[in-house]
């Protein structure tokens, strides 16, 4: 009688658990092979039948780099969404494409950088400086709202299988990491205790704790002094025991050889000690070069075998529960076809997700939305008719598109002539099209200003001399100002529509443009989302993700990361458009605000109720935003922060009931230790479509409901 082999082998029984795999499969391993699983780029062992693998992909809005995929908006312009359940949606898209993609280029044995199931996104990063030129990969400025769609993306991304992954998230860039550029892999931060804990660590904790990452991508910067990489504080004590983190850690790419480079950190004086600082402090797996120094780091004593087998073990649990040593028949996920890329089921949630991410700024006495009345329309602007614009980075290729001039044209019809100009370049100084520009506008019922900047202007840090990678300044490049303000010489009507990832400084485009459309990088769709808002097909429910001061004035030195006079929590300049901020063409009536007691115990939850109701005309979505303020704190605290947020679709003449729990450790502040506290005293809850701040009301001219309670009893610590 034959014996069946595979029962003798354990790590090849699916009946053991995945860590009994692990273990064995690990113990079958020389120590070189060990040692060689920890780089990104990870080699077949053939003899214990492991494939090579490649652990880095990117899928920040749709998966990137690896050809045909639906794009959605960038980040910035999915975090202006507010909508969690919209960003679960995306992310569940995402990685089903992931996964028709990857076990597709399985099929035809391509297995290099972009074709794997470990994907590090989402970039949580808190936009703290409107000059960071990665701003636009993050969810904005504020911490709660991070939180909130990191968790959503995490899950969506992950999968709801018991068993298995469906793809592996890697939130990043942890910690403490938001520019600028040029010095990130050399800057030391030093900050208080507060505002790490109260602003740089609560959506990374949220993503780990409530998300169940199963990946955290290391940042290139130095916090207190010791790399992130290599720092015990935030690998072993935060994220692993404060926070139960029981996955894996990988660098981002280079962030090793940083600790010794020149250049760099400095912080050791040798390749294969960068190596042994960042694997014994937690750092699995280097994206880079600098774990081939392993073996010198092992021979000199600096590292041990323990040491190399708890990195190892943690990257085949990982692969172990994408499924990849089992039976594809036994992974749901396996059996996705390749069909479902692309597919116009997805081209419908990019174009859903582009209206939702679109912020009316300004519509002066309801100047929008347009009529398809209009005779003639002028088209103008470098960013009209541009595909590249659409994609911002981290992205995929779509196989379909629409700019806004197509989407202009396709939702007119051929009743209204359209005229196009480019006008200029997105940058430089050239007036060449100048004249036909005027001349178009000049002669059309209506004009369509399409401009704002590009990756040519704002993106990770290359070394390329025509590209920027922060942004040198906040407003719109001179050539297209300059060409907008002959526009609006000789025809007022003009709408302008911006294209960009981060926050533009146009104060005077404020003052006298009747009409202007925040689009962020809209994605493959965005050109007929921003049409449908355009000519009132869709009501506009954005809101701003992150402040746009008036002023690069207004803002703190770049490199200071104390939260000092940054964000709305801590703004002390009044901003040209406040976060949270958005229009609508409807209108909306909040009224009946109760709370379920004025007076509670310290650790209570307080339930929160109100009405809103449509008074307008028009069928819209409606962005709810419920802040706290406490009145009584005996530390520095935000002037007030965002607690809870739901967006909802309501008919016209509709009320609807809503609700919401403030939890205790909401109303916790962080004291000067780090520590959550829950201090007795008073506090305010706001209630409304923005922010209870005064540069919101006098925008919007509607008014926040208010009410007050009391926390009564001792102090307590809560659970950070």
């Amino acid at each position: 009688m034959k014996v069946n082999q595979n029962k003798l082998i354990k790590y090849k029984d699916i009946s053991l658990s995945f860590e009994e795999r692990v273990d064995d499969l690990v113990s079958r391993m020389t120590l070189r092979e060990k040692m060689s699983q920890m780089r990104f780029k990870a080699p077949a062992i053939s003899r214990l039948g492991i494939p090579k693998y490649n652990w880095w992909n990117e899928c920040l809005h749709g998966v990137a780099g690896a050809g045909t995929a639906t794009v959605f908006p960038q980040a910035i312009g999915l975090g202006a969404t507010f909508n969690q359940e919209l960003i679960f949606k995306i992310a569940q898209v995402i990685s089903t494409e992931a996964r028709a993609k990857h076990h597709e280029f399985e099929r035809n044995n391509v297995r290099d950088r972009f074709k794997g199931l470990t994907f590090w996104s989402p970039n949580i990063n808190i936009f703290r400086d409107p000059r960071w030129g990665r701003g636009q990969e993050t969810y904005g400025e504020d911490p709660f709202l991070t939180g909130r769609m990191g968790v959503a993306f995490v899950k969506g991304l992950q999968g709801d299988d018991p068993k298995y992954f469906k793809v592996i998230s890697t939130p990043k860039h942890y910690a403490v990491h938001s520019g600028p550029e040029q010095e990130r892999h050399r800057m030391n931060i030093k900050i208080s205790n507060k505002d790490l804990y109260e602003t740089y660590l609560p959506h990374f904790k949220e993503c780990v704790k409530e998300g169940k990452a199963h990946s955290i991508m290391c940042a290139y910067n130095r916090v207190y002094d010791v790399p992130a990489c290599g720092s015990s504080f935030l690998q072993e004590k935060i994220l692993r025991e404060d926070w139960g983190f029981e996955g894996y850690i990988v660098s981002d790419c280079g962030a090793v050889m940083d600790f010794n480079r020149p250049l760099g950190h400095k912080y050791t004086n040798r390749f294969y000690k960068s190596a042994a600082e960042a694997v014994k402090n937690g750092c699995d797996l280097n994206c880079g070069f600098t774990y081939r120094w392993l073996p010198i780091a092992y021979k000199k004593g600096l590292i041990t075998e323990k040491d190399i087998n708890q990195a190892v073990k943690r990257l085949f649990l990982a692969r172990f529960k994408l499924g990849m040593f089992d039976p594809p028949e036994l992974v749901k996920y396996q059996q996705i076809p390749y069909e479902v890329n692309d597919c116009e089921e997805h081209r419908k949630l990019a174009l859903e997700a582009a209206r939702q991410s679109i912020v009316l700024l300004k519509n002066e006495n309801n100047f929008l939305p347009l009529s398809k009345d209009i005779k003639s329309i002028a088209v103008i602007g470098p960013n009209a008719d541009d595909m590249n614009v659409l994609l911002a980075n981290y992205h995929g290729m779509f196989s379909k598109y629409v700019t806004p001039l197509q989407g202009i044209k396709n939702i007119i019809g051929n009743k209204t002539e359209i005229l196009y100009a480019k006008g200029c370049k997105i940058k430089g100084r050239s007036k060449k099209g100048f004249s036909e520009a005027t001349e178009i506008a000049n002669k059309a019922d209506m004009v369509i200003v399409v401009m704002g900047i590009s990756q040519l202007f704002e993106r990770e840090e290359f070394p390329f001399p025509w590209a920027d990678d922060d942004r040198k300044f906040l407003e719109l490049p001179q050539i297209q100002q300059k060409l907008l303000k002959e526009l609006y010489r000789v025809n007022k009507s003009l709408i302008l529509v911006l294209l960009n990832g981060s926050p533009m400084a146009i104060n005077w485009e404020h003052e006298k443009i009747p009409a202007i459309i925040e689009a962020w990088y809209p994605g493959e769709m965005g050109g007929k989302a921003i049409a449908e808002v355009i000519f009132g097909e869709y009501s506009p429910a954005g809101r701003l993700p992150i402040t746009f001061v008036k002023s690069e004035e207004d803002l703190p030195p770049f490199m200071d990361y104390r939260m000092k006079g940054r964000t709305y929590r801590y703004l002390e300049e009044e901003p040209l458009y406040p976060f949270g901020y958005g229009l609508s063409y409807a209108k909306f009536d909040y009224s009946n605000l109760k709370l379920n007691s004025k007076n509670i115990k310290a650790g209570q939850d307080l339930e929160v109720s109100f009405n809103v109701q449509n008074l307008g005309d028009v069928a819209s979505d409606e962005v709810i935003q419920l802040y706290l303020k406490d009145l009584k704190a005996s530390v520095r605290i935000p002037r007030h922060r965002l607690v809870g947020i739901k967006r909802i679709n309501i008919e016209p003449g509709e009320k609807k009931s809503i609700s919401f729990t403030i939890t205790a450790r909401q109303m916790g502040l962080i004291n000067s230790k780090g520590k959550c506290v829950l201090e007795s005293g008073q506090f305010k809850v706001f209630i409304g479509g923005s922010q209870p701040d005064s540069r919101s009301q006098e925008l919007l001219g509607t008014q926040i409901l208010e009410e007050s309670f009391e926390v009564i009893g001792n102090k307590i610590e809560l659970e950070y």
